[in-house]
């Protein structure tokens, strides 16, 4: 059975900096960005606020659809957000 990959997206508190990861685990991936033992990027601009998240059936789905997002312009990116999460609530104790 393949395993599910996510595709999610982290601000900081300002909203002014996006981060597009993909894991196979949401919650421990959050998990170590809001207790600052993710990649040094989220670390450095405290990305901490969970606002965006897509759910694949498996990992190569999730890869290839994070570096499409990646890919994308931020303007794309905000849209994203804005259609799933249109008031940017920090989804992580939601997931």
């Amino acid at each position: 059975m393949p395993k599910r990959g996510f595709v999610y997206i982290m601000t900081n508190k300002s909203k002014n900096v996006l981060y597009t990861g993909v894991t196979s685990d949401l919650v421990r991936r959050v998990y170590e960005h809001v207790k600052g033992l993710g990649s040094t990027f989220t670390s450095r601009y405290n990305l901490t606020r969970l606002v965006y998240y897509e759910v694949s059936d498996d990992i190569k789905s999730a890869i290839a659809r994070e570096k499409q997002i990646k890919a994308g312009s931020r303007t794309r990116k905000l849209g994203l957000i804005n259609e799933f999460n249109p008031e940017w609530r920090d989804l992580s104790g939601e997931i």
